[in-house]
């Protein structure tokens, strides 16, 4: 018999749900796995037949779940909004990023910027891209590029490691990793918020518990986990 909650989860809500976690089960006494990935790759896993008890992800990403009718469509709750950020080294000099100028003559004087490779479907590292080639910035930006195929963290941790000078992912995954400073989000112009959503698939095995944890996601006394890890809430 099922004795915990499967929650298939995309990384950028990891620090937030995950405290929140140990107080659900401390009241409950039910416990809560998670299964961290990238958006992409948890919508890969899903659409193969992966099933899951909760599942946490972009609320476009929802969206599509939803249109597909893989979800309880009443159970759908948005949590926060991130946005996409800099970080750099703890210690070293904060980069002005306030205009879209500043932001694009940082990218061009940088000696190497961090990022999530493309290939592993998240959110930021698709976006990035884009919006390195809308700049025009594309082949003069390839060299500078390290990519990290294991996330928003990883690409922290490169900047802690001073094989890059900024790192450029969500501000909710690199809030958590020692070492780092988070100089704040893209300009407006740029920016990429994300909204990241709960829901419950149809195939969830403890819906009771599933739906009480998402309840304790959205109370009032959960507000801080959210706010401490970079997301506004609805």
């Amino acid at each position: 018999m099922q004795t915990e909650l499967k929650v298939m989860s995309a990384r950028a809500v990891k620090s937030a749900v995950s405290s929140i976690a140990v107080e659900f089960t401390r009241a409950s006494g039910c416990a809560v796995a998670f299964d961290f990935a990238p958006v992409g790759t948890l919508e890969n896993r899903l659409a193969a037949g992966e099933v899951a008890d909760i599942v946490i992800l972009s609320k476009s990403a929802i969206a599509a779940l939803d249109s597909a009718g893989k979800l309880i469509s009443a159970s759908v709750r948005a949590l926060g909004r991130t946005s996409i950020g800099v970080c750099v080294r703890d210690g070293a000099t904060m980069p002005d990023i306030s205009t879209p100028e500043a932001f694009q003559a940082l990218l061009i004087s940088a000696r190497a910027i961090s990022v999530s490779d493309p290939a592993i479907g998240g959110t930021s590292a698709v976006y990035l891209p884009r919006l390195f080639e809308r700049l025009g910035l594309t082949a003069a930006l390839e060299p500078k590029l390290r990519r990290q195929k294991g996330g928003g963290g990883e690409v922290a941790q490169c900047v802690v490691r001073g094989e890059a000078e900024i790192g450029m992912t969500f501000i909710s995954e690199m809030l958590p990793i020692p070492g780092v400073t988070v100089a704040g989000p893209l300009p407006a112009l740029y920016g990429n918020d994300t909204t990241y959503c709960a829901a419950l698939p149809l195939s969830g095995r403890l819906p009771a518990q599933a739906a009480a944890f998402i309840a304790l996601l959205r109370q009032p006394e959960t507000a801080a986990a959210w706010t401490a890890a970079g997301f506004v809430q609805p």
